[in-house]
Parts: structure tokens; sequence; C-alpha cells
């Protein structure tokens, strides 16, 4: 029997690089259908059984009528909402901040809903068919229980995943011999010129390139996770030394102390699939043609769901 799984989307920061309007559900195709369907078609392929999505109340209405109804006709689905407010016992909202905590805040929101294994995916990234197939045989590998969390992260080509339209924001991996992460450098501003990449992030500024392996935010996780994002909120929302205004609870950021405290492990699968996102507006039509592509060469069928 195979094991239970599934997939965590993070949506609910979508539009909020656009202003008004959610650009991120623009369709892909004359069905309608969106980034999202494509990694929920490829998730569903490799074996996942049911989507959870992470999204705002004030999103619902306008996410549920392009995509959520949709989908929920093709694999169960859940939903679990992400608010400022949502704060342990204890804590308020400190005067000033105005978004929520960032994407380990997201995955927290779904302590009580998740009780599988999962893989968490961003809504406006494309991942591609392998890193889902690669991600769930991980899932489902026999392994011995561990003190460590046991993870696994999709490890993309950098030059596979920038934009023509701007800079982008990548976590620069650093591996090890055997494949696992040593750390995880959240680099900001990456551009590649000329063949010659670049960040404004010094800590990184000197071993990226654009061979580097980069995490798109595609991670693989036992339910003990969900455990120890709800410990390690409290120890962020408690550190004086960060900006209570501004600062972020960031899943790599987390990982990657983790790796350093010998509290996870965390395997690289490496793909070589070419990342598809909505960074900026100009990405959309980019997109578009990718899938078109795609389509043609029969990769997708012209309808994913019939």
């Amino acid at each position: 029997m195979n094991q239970q799984t599934a997939l965590v989307i993070m949506a609910a920061g979508i539009g909020s690089r656009f202003g008004t309007g959610i650009k991120q559900l623009t369709k892909m195709n004359e069905a309608g259908e969106i980034i999202i369907d494509y990694s929920i078609y490829d998730a569903k392929e490799a074996g996942f059984d049911k989507v959870v999505f992470v999204i705002r109340h004030a999103i619902e209405e306008e996410f549920k009528e392009v995509i959520g109804n949709r989908i929920s006709k093709v694999i169960p689905v859940e939903y679990v909402y992400q608010g400022l407010e949502d704060l342990p016992e204890g804590f308020t909202v400190p005067e000033g901040r105005t978004k929520p905590w960032g994407t380990g805040q997201a995955i927290l929101a779904c302590k009580g809903k998740v009780d599988v294994p999962f893989v968490i995916i961003n809504a406006d990234d494309y991942y591609g068919k392998k890193a889902f197939r690669l991600l769930y045989d991980f899932l489902c590998e026999p392994h011995k229980k561990s003190e460590k969390l046991r993870m696994a992260m999709a490890g993309f080509v950098l030059k596979n995943t920038v934009s023509e339209n701007g800079t982008v924001t990548r976590g620069v991996c650093v591996g090890n011999e055997e494949g696992y992460l040593n750390g995880v450098i959240e680099s900001r501003d990456i551009a590649i010129k000329d063949g010659v990449a670049s960040t404004s992030t010094l800590e990184s500024a000197d071993i990226i390139s654009p061979e580097s392996i980069v995490s798109m935010n595609m991670w693989a996780c036992d339910t003990d996770f969900l455990d120890c994002l709800e410990d390690r909120f409290v120890s962020f929302l408690s550190d004086k030394s960060l900006d209570p205004v501004k600062t972020e609870f960031l899943i790599p950021v987390l990982i990657d102390k983790l790796i350093k405290e010998n509290k996870a492990s965390v395997k690289i699968l490496p793909t070589d699939e070419k990342w598809i996102g909505i960074t900026y507006q100009e990405d959309t039509e980019m997109a578009r043609a990718e899938f078109r592509r795609m389509r043609e060469e029969g990769v997708y069928p012209e309808r994913l769901w019939g």
C-alpha cells in the first residue's frame, strides 16, 4: 500500500506584488487553466492524494472561483488560512505590522489539517513533473525513525529559474558530497548577465554561479515539521533582536538553522526542470508560450482535466 501524501500550496501571498488583482491566477490556456493546475496535475500523476491550499480570507471567493472549485472535482481539497493576527497565545500584532509572518507561518496554518507526509510548493511557480516524482518517492521510502527531522528539497539549477524581466530571490544551497544540504543562503536581487550570476547578498556573492543549486521552496516533510514550526514560531516572535514590523518567519531560514543545529537532515534531489513563474507582470506571456510549447510537444494535453 502506498504512503498517503498531501500537496500543500502556499497561495496566501499571491497578488501582493501586483497591487490590485491576482495576476498569478491568469489563464495559461484557452481552457482557463492556470499555473497551479499544472502543478496539481503533475502531483496527482506522481501519486499525491490531496491538495491543501493556504490562502487569505480576502482572496477566498476569487480563488475558489478561478481554481479551487474546479480542482475539488478531481482531487480532495482543503483550505487553511494565514492571517496577520494568527499568533500563539500571549503574542499580539506589533504596531506598524501590516503583512503576515511569512512562509513558516503559512505552513504552520496546516497543523491539525495535515496528518500525512507532505510537499510544500509556491502557488505561482511551475516545478515540472520530475520534481514531483522525486519528492513523492522520497516521502514513500521506508525509513527508521530519527531524532532529526527527515526532509528533502528539489534542487533547481539557478540558470533555469531566473526571470528575463527583473531580479529574483532564491535560496542558494550549499551541499555536501553525500547529497545533503549543509545550508541555505537566502539571496536577493539575483540576475544572470553574459553568463555571470550576481546577487546583492554578500554571503553568497562569491559562490553563486549560473550552475548553483537553488531552492524554489519545494520541500518534502513529515508531520513532525509542523510541531517544529509551532515551537520555532514562538522563539521567532520572542527574539528581541529581530525587527517586529518587517522580519518574516521563512522556511529556508529556519531549515538552515535546523541543519546547523544538527536537528534536520535534508536530502537534495536535483532536477534539470525549467522553472516557470509569474514574478513580474511581463512574465505572463512568456509563461503562456512555454505551456503552449509543452502542450504541442505532448507533455500535457490541451485540457488537463478533460
